[in-house]
């Protein structure tokens, strides 16, 4: 059984798109406008976002919609 997820989580670029459904390319869209959740750049390049912080994120869109 999977662990379960806790709050300071980091999520990769991958998962979030599997979780809402979208293409890397429109979030990388989005991160480039500014309308994206905040990201951590590693050391690598790679991007990753805290699951509270794209908790917080999807809880501005709802209410934006």
């Amino acid at each position: 059984m999977p662990e379960p997820f806790r709050r300071d989580d980091k999520l990769t670029v991958a998962q979030i798109c599997k979780d809402l459904g979208i293409a890397s390319r429109t979030f990388y869209e989005w991160r480039a406008k500014g309308t994206g959740p905040r990201c951590i750049k590693l050391p690598n390049g790679a991007l990753r976002v805290r699951r509270a912080e794209f908790e917080r994120w999807l809880d501005t869109r709802e209410e934006a919609a």
